[in-house]
């Protein structure tokens, strides 16, 4: 059986826990296994943790929980590494990691001290140096699902041809059902959902914009945006009402629950909550502790 057929329909990304500590992080993650959600994705950036050392941490802290990498950045490490990294933890959990990957973003790659090529035929070429690598230790018994961090349609395509399937990050229950419709039934979807649950229309979207200016200013994310019928007066100022409330789902728990319920409506597999600090909650946990009795089950 592989990760990706016990995962259940939600899970967790909680992106301020890449700066915690280990033991946070360790009790992070128990409380989503214990909460009932299926997944746990991790992060990669330039100046936090290694995906993999960080998800060997949440895997050896949890019993059941499925972990990803989302993503593993494919400019921080060569295939050999990515390979040998993935096969380990695969063989060491049982269908319990997947391989997410994606090609990140100019900015971040330029930190790594890289040029930022073209991101699908980047891609396809590391896909075919990973599929070439050697690994000699003992194999898993089910290999780790690759999965890809894909928005447009080329890389949703390359998704769709070499690997499990898609994880799209800052999307719409709209893009799910557009990707759903160019992968077919045969691919997994498992997009991200911004959420905080807030009822005060300034503080949930001052909450979005802090959380959506960085992202904003990505080629990449404003590319998907403007193919999603958004525009350049959107994408400014950290965001429009209307964009903050396309890509953050806020109000009450029936509310966000229902925008969760609207993506796997569109054809998403599983979708990863990604709940914004709050006062009180800086990683999200007690609005997953809230949110759980209606998705989990």
């Amino acid at each position: 059986m592989s990760a990706l057929d016990r995962i259940g329909q939600v899970g967790a990304w909680l992106g301020p826990v890449r700066l915690a500590s280990a033991a946070t992080m360790r009790e992070a993650a128990s409380t989503v296994e214990a909460l009932g959600y299926g997944s746990f994705w991790v992060s990669d950036t330039p100046t936090t943790r290694d995906p993999f050392s960080a998800s060997a941490v949440v895997l050896a802290a949890t019993s059941s929980l499925v972990v990803g990498t989302g993503i593993a950045n494919v400019w921080g490490r060569d295939a050999a590494a990515m390979n040998g990294a993935s096969q380990a933890l695969a063989e060491a959990y049982p269908s319990r990691f997947v391989l997410g990957l994606g090609v990140s973003h100019s900015p971040d790659v330029a930190r790594r001290g890289h040029a930022y090529v073209s991101p699908v035929a980047k891609m396809r070429s590391y896909l075919d140096e990973l599929d070439a690598s050697p690994y000699d230790p003992p194999a898993p018994a089910v290999a780790a699902p690759r999965m890809l961090a894909a928005l447009g349609p080329r890389m949703l395509e390359l998704s769709r041809d070499r690997t499990a399937g898609a994880l799209p990050y800052l999307t719409t229950p709209e893009h799910t059902k557009l990707a759903r419709d160019l992968l077919g039934p045969g691919s997994a979807l498992i997009p991200e959902q911004t959420l905080v649950l807030e009822s005060s229309p300034s503080a949930a979207r001052e909450a979005g914009r802090e959380f959506l200016t960085h992202y904003l200013a990505m080629p990449n994310y404003q590319n998907n945006l403007l193919r999603m019928g958004f525009t350049y007066e959107d994408l400014s100022g950290g965001g429009s009402d209307r964009l903050v409330d396309a890509l953050v789902a806020w109000r009450s728990v029936e509310t966000v629950a229902e925008r969760i319920r609207d993506h796997l409506a569109a054809g998403a597999d599983h979708v990863a909550l990604q709940p914004l600090p709050r006062p009180g909650d800086p990683l999200g946990l007690e609005q997953l502790r809230l949110l759980a009795p209606l998705l989990v089950g």
